[in-house]
């Protein structure tokens, strides 16, 4: 009897897990799509029932000089911010990886900080530190602060993929002749490359999408999230769900390929053994 009933409680379980998620993924998406689907609405305020559909707000966005100074900002601070993170993320995991010393756990904890300080305190940290060397109020600002803030999620990625190296490819790849950097070349970055790639997506993502900091160290040089706080300040715009929805594809792009390119495997001889 408990034999067959096993079966109908497992599927019973499945089915809720199943609807589990399906409701957390609509209260999460729920609001984007709102978004999304007011971005084409004729009205002016989001209301129901909606209007004819328009793509006004699109038009108004891009003809509009301010979204694409910002826009711009944002490409170039997050680009730069995404090679210059991974870079030093990269550095940081090797680091735990292939040494042992004194500190090691003080060392990754404090590299994997900055996430964890609330974006108000760390943005008036970096304000304050900024202001006193003279790089406040420039894109510089962001790109370090944001540097800040992405760099250990690069570490993190890059690290995890590390893990799943066995340790002795490199030490045999110096006892064959390759020097340290060799080594480096043809082994250790090979293995990790869909960790390297998946991080500087992800770091894009995070800086294409990070706000605080950036309102409180970028100055004039506004990144477009810092924008859309200006076209909310004493009027509703509906320009703000067609620039919503542009970012959320942007990032969401980023995010799927850094998805795809972790879940994969890598193609090199030492990850298919």
């Amino acid at each position: 009897m408990s034999a067959s009933a096993d079966p109908n409680r497992n599927r019973a379980v499945d089915w809720a897990l199943m609807a589990y998620i399906v409701l957390a993924y609509a209260f999460v998406f729920a609001p984007i799509a709102a978004s999304f689907v007011f971005s084409f609405n004729s009205d002016r305020f989001p209301s129901i029932p909606l209007g004819h559909f328009t793509l006004d707000w699109y038009r108004a966005v891009a003809t509009d000089p301010l979204v694409w100074e910002g826009a711009r900002n944002t490409l170039f601070v997050g680009v730069i911010v995404g090679v210059v993170s991974t870079a030093l993320g990269f550095g940081a995991a090797y680091t735990d990886y292939r040494y042992n010393f004194f500190g090691k756990q003080v060392y990754l904890a404090l590299a994997l900080l900055p996430p964890t300080i609330p974006v108000i305190i760390l943005g008036l940290a970096m304000l304050a530190y900024l202001s006193r060397v003279g790089l406040s109020g420039n894109a510089l600002s962001v790109i370090i602060s944001h540097v800040v803030v992405c760099a250990p999620f690069a570490m993190a990625i890059i690290r995890l993929r590390l893990s799943q190296m066995d340790p002795a490819l490199e030490p045999a790849a110096w006892n064959l002749g390759a020097s340290e950097w060799k080594a480096m070349r043809h082994v250790i970055v090979p293995f990790t490359m869909p960790a390297i790639l998946g991080a500087l997506f992800i770091t894009m993502a995070v800086s294409f999408d990070e706000f605080a900091v950036a309102w409180f160290v970028s100055g004039l040089n506004e990144t477009l999230p810092v924008k859309v706080l200006g076209f909310l300040q004493g009027q509703v715009s509906p320009r703000i769900n067609a620039i919503g929805t542009f970012v959320f594809v942007l990032s969401m792009t980023l995010v799927i390929l850094a998805q795809l390119l972790l879940s994969g495997r890598s193609a090199t001889p030492a990850d298919k053994e």
